[in-house]
């Protein structure tokens, strides 16, 4: 198995990247299409407290020592490739014995889901008859929906601007704070 870690990029630009590339990548590697994996959990990059998001991406390949002879075209690839979506990369190589890689595969089930295996839930009909929602209770709004915002519930946060109009018309002295006004006399 050879897993390829992208950290400093969108994790849906890698997702892309990933359908797009999977095959040269196998072709790369003298493998299977099916050995090759791709890693983009929700990263962000820093150096001295700035964040580097595709500014500066970091490439982990951790794959089997077989597969090291190919490093360069790999690096190659990978330079190239990634290039269209950071400013700056930077390619690492981890390699593991063949020995020290353990997987569990369920008969029952494919090895990957891919697009043809994908459900879609919504929309479904379910056993009596009614559209099924995936688990969604529409009486809850999703805080993550922007669009359940009401503007005149007292317990909604104001995501306005406050400051808004707020100095004008007034006096100079009006506009001082609390603490230069009262020394004033």
């Amino acid at each position: 198995m050879i897993t390829i870690s992208v950290l400093g990029l969108d994790q849906y630009v890698v997702g892309h990247y990933s359908k797009d590339n999977t095959a040269n990548f196998a072709s790369l590697f003298e493998t299977k299409e099916n050995e090759i994996n791709f890693l983009a959990s929700e990263s962000t990059v820093f150096h001295q407290g700035v964040e580097q998001t595709s500014w500066n991406a970091i490439v982990i390949v951790k794959a089997p020592k077989r597969v090291e002879a190919v490093e360069s075209k790999v690096a190659d690839y990978l330079i190239k490739t990634l290039s269209e979506f950071t400013v700056n990369l930077e390619v690492n190589f981890e390699y593991y014995d063949e020995g020290r890689h353990y997987e569990h595969l369920n008969p029952a089930y494919p090895r990957f889901i891919d697009e043809t295996s994908l459900v879609n839930v919504e929309g479904t009909v379910g056993e009596d008859g009614d559209l099924a929602d995936a688990d969604e209770d529409d009486d809850e709004p999703n805080p993550r929906d922007r669009a359940d915002l009401d503007l005149n519930d007292p317990d909604q946060l104001f995501l306005g601007d406050i400051f808004n109009n707020r100095n004008k018309g007034l006096s100079p002295a009006a506009k001082l704070p609390a603490e230069t006004k009262s020394k004033k006399k």
